[in-house]
């Protein structure tokens, strides 16, 4: 029973850690997309760290109501998984922080934030790739049906950039 518990946690963790990659790396996309200035001055700095809180808010959220659910279904008070399940969400933010890296390399000058927003849609989309292609394995999918799942999870990345470019 020991070993059915122990394969039970591994492969909730293996879940949320695709999940929260998946996720993350759509959020990111979805939020550089989003940056416009308006003909304004460019703020890499502030939106490097807006797009960091945001994904905060949506790993907290996401990891809050998670517990909820469980809890609702099991009957029991709010204690400290909570507290777990939140931090567990870790994967989503470390989806966005090649997001946030990329338009913190605008603000120390070394591109403009445009570049910045190319870049990180181009990395988000690759990851995006890589993200169904290893879930794809780990479920124990052959290399050929894992890079046409990786292929469908690219297309998120690339709709993104599509959207982003007719919207500008």
């Amino acid at each position: 029973m020991r070993d059915h518990e122990e394969t039970a946690e591994r492969a909730e963790r293996l879940q949320r850690l695709l999940f929260g990659g998946v996720y993350g790396t759509v959020l990111a996309s979805a939020l550089a997309a989003a940056l416009d200035h308006d003909g304004g001055p460019e703020a890499p700095g502030y939106d490097a760290v807006w797009v960091l809180l945001a994904a905060l808010a949506s790993a907290a959220a996401h990891g809050y109501a998670h517990t909820i659910a469980r809890q609702t279904a099991e009957r029991t008070g709010v204690t400290a998984s909570t507290v777990r399940s939140v931090l567990a969400e870790w994967p989503l933010l470390g989806a966005v922080l090649p997001t946030v890296a990329a338009l913190l390399g605008a603000y120390a000058g070394w591109w403009d934030e445009g570049a910045a927003i190319d870049v990180a849609l181009a990395l988000n989309t690759l990851a995006l790739f890589g993200w169904g292609y290893w879930a794809a394995r780990v479920a124990g999918r052959g290399r050929g049906a894992a890079c046409r799942v990786g292929g469908v999870d690219m297309l998120l990345g690339l709709f993104i950039i599509g959207a982003n470019v007719l919207s500008k």
